[in-house]
């Protein structure tokens, strides 16, 4: 006879207190850092994936022997410079770590099935299956008092990467675990969201033969930023601190002032070549902040108004998006990879390529308070006519196509925060990745278009807010 299985948990609760969010191991993870949870007992063995135009992003927890030994310092607390802030380098464990505990968290980590098995022979009443369960996971937390939520991301061309990844993941669960793959399976679901949710929907079932739930897009972008906000050192912004100790040197001390008022407001220049290089700022104490504005920057660009009680609705978006980025300079440039396209406009100069204000005028035009540095036309010198066409590095390309896709997103985005009145202006996406001319850029549009009074807000998890939200939804009552 067959032993009966424990109950599965029908309320998990994720446990945030003393989260850690750890420090990427190289620029290509920048938003991919695990989030350490300390105090988060209950096994979960559900996997969550947001498969978009461009990118398939996996969400996922795993049980750790150990808290890691290097949380991230940069990563969680303190205020680098930007340079810095874009692609720190790792002081968390690697796979070559010569330390056991270590390997296990980068090696091994394995989902916990739900299902326990009680002891081969044994006959069990229902309340003598609860007993022994909330025995076995008070063990199972004293051996692993914590664990981690891990992000991977994978290009959707290449699905076949993504799906291959989920099938070694529940492989390797089931031998950690010491059960059957086929008992590992009837535990896992895949929670999938996305317009690949139903694109790919057959080949997540039938080939990692798991039960595959698809979830609404926009539901899960919410879910995701309501929970995503609440991890300490998440949510940051490029502050006004430099802006005020630049234009007020006499002050002491930066300013305690979220937000500068109108009627002290500093002029802001418009965003040009060489905007202000803000220094970093982070929410440690969160609490929830709505009503917002989300704009989500993926393949194409979404905003969502999201009112006080948690209500949302799509009010706005561009097709000129991340996809636009990409596929423009994959045509015009040799670079193969967005990293690559990215470090390629660190590396450029925009001026080379597009029309500034001095251009025209030859000097700022300061009855309109424009600098001659400002950009009066992306592109604009490229075309000439009747002469000869000139050949332009990727580099100054990269940047020029950067700006101006990130100035119009950032543009709308203050357009539609001053339609309905909002402050708090979150951006999201893939496209953003941590890029500090990016985030600078968007940054500075708001600042200036709002004179000061609204700001920018960033998170660390940026890409993952669909695939988070997906992984949370299943957190919860199950229906009986």
């Amino acid at each position: 006879m067959p032993a009966p299985s424990l109950p599965s948990a029908r309320v998990i609760h994720v446990d945030t207190r003393g989260a850690l969010i750890l420090e990427e191991e190289s620029p290509e993870t920048r938003d991919s850092r695990g989030i350490y949870l300390p105090n988060h007992i209950e096994p979960v063995s559900h996997i969550a994936v947001d498969v978009g135009g461009s990118l398939a992003k996996v969400v996922y927890f795993t049980r750790s022997p150990e808290p890691p030994s290097s949380p991230s310092i940069c990563a969680t607390r303190g205020s680098p410079p930007p340079s810095s802030f874009s692609s720190p380098r790792s002081s968390s464990p690697s796979p070559s770590s010569s330390s056991p505990a270590n390997s296990t968290v980068k090696r091994n980590g394995a989902l916990t099935p739900l299902a326990l098995d009680a002891p081969n022979g044994s006959s069990l009443s229902s309340l003598d299956h609860e007993i022994l369960r909330n025995s076995m996971l008070r063990r199972t937390s004293q051996h692993f008092p914590g664990g981690s939520l891990n992000f991977e991301r994978f290009e959707t061309e290449h699905i076949d990467d993504c799906v291959e990844f989920i099938q070694s993941l529940i492989e390797r669960s089931a031998k950690v675990n010491n059960v059957s793959i086929e008992d590992m399976r009837k535990s896992v679901k895949i929670m999938a969201t996305g317009g690949g949710a139903h694109r790919f929907y057959e080949m997540f079932r039938d080939t990692v033969c798991v039960e595959v739930r698809r979830e609404d897009e926009m539901e899960c972008l919410i879910e995701g930023l309501k929970f995503i906000t609440l991890i300490p050192d998440e949510v940051y912004y490029f502050s006004d601190e430099l802006i005020q100790s630049v234009s007020h040197p006499s002050a002491s001390g930066p300013s305690t002032k979220p937000l500068l008022p109108p009627s002290t407001a500093i002029d802001l220049e418009r965003p040009s070549p060489n905007p202000p290089q803000y220094s970093v700022t982070f929410e440690s104490n969160p609490t929830p902040q709505l009503p917002c504005l989300l704009v989500n920057i993926g393949s194409g660009v979404s905003i969502i108004k999201v009112d006080e009680d948690g209500k949302y609705e799509r009010v706005s978006g561009t097709s000129i998006g991340g996809g636009t980025l990409w596929g423009l300079l994959s045509l015009l440039t040799p670079a193969t990879s967005f990293d690559e396209m990215l470090k390629f406009s660190e590396q450029g100069d925009n001026a080379t390529v597009d029309m500034l204000v001095g251009d025209i005028y030859g000097q700022d035009y300061s009855r309109l308070g424009l600098k001659s540095t400002m950009i009066a036309s992306s592109f604009g010198k490229v075309f000439k006519k009747g002469g000869e066409k000139r050949v332009y590095s990727p580099e100054d390309i990269s940047k020029s196509l950067l700006y101006a896709v990130s100035n119009n997103i950032g543009q709308i985005a203050y357009m539609n925060a001053e339609k309905y009145n909002l402050e708090r202006i979150y951006f999201g996406g893939c496209f953003i990745r941590g890029h500090a001319a990016t985030i600078t850029t968007l940054s500075y549009a708001i600042r200036f278009w709002s004179k000061g009074t609204k700001r920018a807000l960033f998170l660390r998890h940026e890409g993952f807010l669909g695939s988070i939200g997906a992984w949370i939804k299943n957190i919860g009552p199950e229906e009986t």
